[in-house]
């Protein structure tokens, strides 16, 4: 099932010449309205008029977060704060927060490509979407609020938290569809069986979940314990929050990418060159019909690749590949790159372990060390030592032989790891403190 049928499948040719008039539309708006546009396109020797083709695309610099923070909070907007019917803010841990406003025609067309993602993963009008991503400044609980009603399903605003209260909600309510982040489900799954609530008995067929990587095999994980089908989504607070791709539930192989209103591109995240598509390298979003905030050519530091084949779903957007990492989230320990992705489909393919770990970076002199710490279940912990000498040893060597890299494994109790709400906290760097 598609929702809009007329736009999800039109023609190569078609998006491409959508594309580029809206792209020139919105290059001479910005220009017209934004300083740091004007200031940034003058700087390269850049006037509207000169965006001929989609190839001209690559002569407009990068927007970066820095650029946003910079401009905080209401630098970066196109309209004036009267046009202005929401503002959210993303949740950065340092710094002031980067900050995006949204006309009412952004609301519209938000709505729409969430609805979009819905049906695209399964969902329909007679479902109960359980939607357990935060609302507030968080763009994650309006914006599949706001997609979920428009679809026409009965949406729970649960927003995260009280999971117990959650759990019962989901059996009480009959819950068909929840939205939360990925590490956030199987919390909620270690929940239930502390209370003894099994999933089989409760009505949930589709899980959507995003905010955070993760892998192929959290992905099995996730579905065996909460007995779904579970579908990636992706999103970001600056492009737009939760909805500018997702897979379909037909062939979950890449995350559809709404094309009529977003121009992708993968360049290498250490020169900026344009990759051609099929090569991975750092996801590069530009915004064609923002009104409150449109940025161009912004880094995401999203790791994928673009998948231009056809899909058996007949939608004609291209695909990105579900995200391996980011680029500012890539370890490098002693000259090898390590995403905790790579870590995480390592640790889920390992018996005994639980799926709660992180991962702490240190320098002992002037070399970096890593250490996994990673939950074991309850019988493998009152196992005797040797059988955990062994496990962490199995997890140590699997490690090396997957990526390449030395580290120290510590295995520890269950529920020692602090469970996240939101996205989880993967990685612990030392080296920066």
């Amino acid at each position: 099932m598609i929702w809009n049928d007329e736009f999800e499948t039109l023609p190569r040719e078609a998006i491409e010449s959508l594309q580029l008039k809206r792209l020139q539309q919105v290059v001479e708006r910005v220009y017209a309205t934004v300083p740091f546009y004007r200031n940034s396109l003058d700087d390269a020797g850049i006037t509207p008029d000169m965006i001929r083709s989609l190839d001209d695309l690559q002569r407009i610099p990068f927007t970066l977060k820095q650029d946003m923070r910079d401009s905080y909070p209401y630098g970066l907007f196109a309209a004036p704060l009267e046009q202005i019917v929401r503002i959210h803010a993303s949740s950065g841990t340092t710094g002031k927060p980067t900050v995006v406003g949204y006309t009412r025609r952004d609301i519209e067309n938000w709505s729409e490509m969430m609805a979009r993602c819905f049906i695209a993963a399964g969902a329909n009008k007679g479902d109960v979407i359980h939607n357990a991503y935060g609302y507030g400044l968080f763009t994650g609980g309006l914006g599949a609020h706001y997609g979920a009603e428009k679809v026409g399903a009965s949406v729970i605003p649960m927003s995260g938290g009280n999971t117990r209260k959650q759990l019962m909600i989901m059996q009480d309510f009959g819950s068909t569809v929840l939205t939360c982040t990925p590490s956030y489900s199987l919390f909620l799954a270690e929940v239930a069986a502390e209370e003894g609530i099994d999933f089989k008995n409760l009505k949930l067929r589709v899980g959507i979940f995003g905010a955070e990587p993760w892998s192929e095999t959290m992905r099995q994980e996730i579905e065996a314990k909460l007995n779904l089908k579970a579908i990636d989504i992706y999103g970001l607070s600056e492009i737009m929050g939760p909805g500018v791709g997702v897979e379909c539930i037909e062939a979950q192989n890449g995350l559809h990418l709404w094309e009529d209103h977003f121009i992708p591109e993968i360049i290498n995240p250490d020169t900026g060159e344009v990759l051609p598509h099929g090569e991975k390298g750092e996801l590069v979003i530009t915004t064609i019909t923002k009104e409150g905030i449109p940025l161009l050519r912004y880094r995401t530091r999203d790791i994928t690749r673009i998948l231009p084949e056809p899909c058996i779903c007949g939608r004609t957007h291209v695909r990105i590949e579900r995200l391996s990492g980011r680029s500012d989230d890539m370890l490098i320990i002693r000259g090898v790159n390590v995403f905790p992705s790579q870590i995480e489909s390592v640790l889920f393919n390992i018996e005994g372990v639980e799926p709660h770990y992180q991962l702490i970076v240190d320098r002992d002199g002037t070399l970096d060390t890593l250490e996994v710490q990673v939950e074991v279940n309850e019988q493998t912990f009152s196992d005797e030592i040797k059988v955990l000498q062994n496990l962490s040893q199995q997890i140590r060597h699997s490690i090396k032989e997957m990526l390449g890299v030395t580290c120290q494994v510590r295995l520890v109790e269950p529920k020692t790891i602090a469970r996240s709400e939101g996205k989880a906290q993967r990685v612990i760097d030392r080296r920066k403190s």
